[in-house]
């Protein structure tokens, strides 16, 4: 993924969520169904806070089934010193890329009364991850007397959350403090991200890491319904809400709506690099995706 970002090519990443349960007979299938089709791969880290196989265990199953992993770091249930362990051994064992996130609030999830950690956030984390590759220091300062993990770090943004005139301010923050890809909320809004990106062109930060924009196919419009009421830093446009509405095929309608979002953005928003399909408990529909948005076939790194 550095490799074809580093050569100026439109990427593509998609999304597999680890089982909660020990057995990883989808995960391969997922990354099966992917290979050849996306770049990379986000793993995430217990997301919304429930308890999953790990991000980094889940990203071995999927290299080994033909598909680069980005593994996903949270800072909500490690201290320093359990974060830079799993660093040494993700890449040990064959990781390349890491998103940095603070990690959904444990209340959201399944052990509401757990305690958190936050040890450091995640623009520290960015920093100390870098530190790690560009320095050969533990987070302490110590040298590292060895192979030192040379990870393509990653962060997230969310152009969506107010105040908005703050969005891009903490996204200056998170690539001064050393991410070199970012990866954002799901778009749904367009007009409110083509704004966005005015002002990460105004910063030149467009310049300073790739920017990958989120896409994520409606299943319905009660699916699309509920991201418009329920879930904060989310803008759903009514338009679209009434389009999959009025649809006879609602899953037919998301993917079209998913097709066309990915074109507008690859030729009529400048600065941004690539696509994160984020199909949620729908990887499957990633190939159709990607052919029919005239992202086939992959380019070689």
């Amino acid at each position: 993924m550095e490799q074809i970002l580093e050569n100026g090519r439109f990427a593509v990443t998609a999304e597999i969520g680890p089982p909660k349960h020990a057995d990883a007979e989808k995960v391969v299938h997922h990354a099966q169904l992917l290979k050849g089709y996306v770049d990379a791969t986000n793993i995430t880290d217990c997301q919304t806070a429930v308890v999953r196989m790990s991000s980094i265990g889940t990203g071995v199953h999927v290299l080994g089934a033909g598909v680069e992993p980005i593994v996903q770091m949270t800072c909500r249930d490690r201290n320093r010193i359990a974060i830079q362990s799993d660093l040494l051994a993700a890449w040990s064992l064959g990781m390349r890329n890491v998103l940095c996130l603070s990690g959904d609030h444990q209340k959201f999830g399944n052990h509401p009364t757990a305690r958190n950690v936050y040890d450091v956030d995640s623009m520290q984390l960015i920093h100390l991850v870098r530190r790690m590759r560009d320095e050969k220091l533990f987070f302490c300062g110590e040298e590292i007397k060895g192979a030192e993990p040379r990870f393509f770090v990653g962060a997230v943004a969310n152009p969506f959350a107010d105040p908005f005139e703050w969005r891009v301010d903490r996204l200056e923050k998170k690539i001064d403090a050393g991410a070199e890809f970012i990866q954002t909320q799901c778009i749904y809004d367009m007009e409110r991200f083509e704004r966005f990106m005015e002002m990460v062109r105004e910063r030149g930060l467009d310049k300073r890491a790739h920017i990958l924009a989120g896409v994520t196919p409606l299943k319905s419009w009660k699916a699309a319904k509920y991201l418009q009421t329920s879930v904060s830093g989310m803008i759903v446009p009514d338009s679209i809400v009434e389009r999959l509405k009025g649809a006879e095929d609602g899953k037919a309608e998301g993917v079209n709506i998913c097709i066309e979002q990915i074109k507008h953005i690859k030729e009529k928003i400048p600065g941004v690099h690539g696509v994160h399909i984020m199909a949620i408990a729908w990887e499957e529909v990633v190939p159709d995706i990607v052919q029919r948005a005239g992202l086939y076939p992959r380019p070689q790194a």
